[in-house]
């Protein structure tokens, strides 16, 4: 998804709530300020599909639960929210609330070339605020390729490159898997569309 600022006032979180259940779009709220969530592209919903999928079924019977784009992330310490592409929960606390969760072990976005910057940087710098995140997953939607940013065990943060071959690992939920299998299916090579 592609987060676009709004044109609307500021709101408080409160507002925010009421305002964006009656739109037809997402928004994320930072600092007062609504963005939109614009429509991706066919590789980055697929993408998104699969690995969303992938988690869920290898969660499933556990306390952990597997959300798509369509679940809030609350900033720990602030009333700022995001729609991140998928999240996973393992957190008690997240099962008192309805409208977002708060404290996520493991966050995916599907890049895209007009929110990578945002993505690697403004967003990702929100996110290890939360504790509880061990693993942020950017996935390439152009090409083989997945970053995986690892919580260490002194709180710094370290990047993981894998490409095509490789066995990704996830730490947060004692997972591993060939980065195949979260593009199987999926053309990666330009398609030039007709007018």
């Amino acid at each position: 998804m592609v987060a676009v600022r709004d044109n609307t006032p500021r709101f408080t979180s409160e507002e925010y709530f009421a305002w964006e259940e009656k739109q037809l779009e997402k928004h994320e709220y930072i600092g007062g300020e609504v963005y939109s969530m614009t429509g991706g592209t066919v590789n980055h919903s697929r993408i998104a599909l699969k690995f969303g999928a992938l988690l869920d079924n290898f969660l499933s019977g556990s306390s952990c639960q597997t959300a798509n784009s369509d679940c809030r992330v609350n900033i720990v310490e602030s009333n700022d929210y995001t729609y991140p592409d998928v999240s996973v929960t393992c957190d008690e606390r997240d099962k008192t609330t309805t409208k977002y969760i708060t404290y996520p072990c493991l966050l995916v976005e599907v890049l895209s070339q007009s929110t990578e910057a945002y993505d690697r940087g403004g967003k990702f710098r929100m996110y290890r605020q939360n504790p509880v995140l061990q693993d942020y997953v950017m996935v390439s939607s152009e090409k083989m390729e997945v970053d995986l940013y690892r919580k260490t065990e002194s709180g710094s943060w370290e990047i993981i490159n894998y490409q095509a071959g490789d066995t990704i690992e996830l730490k947060s939920i004692n997972l591993t898997f060939p980065i195949e299998r979260i593009y199987e299916g999926i053309s990666l090579t330009p398609v030039v569309e007709s007018s």
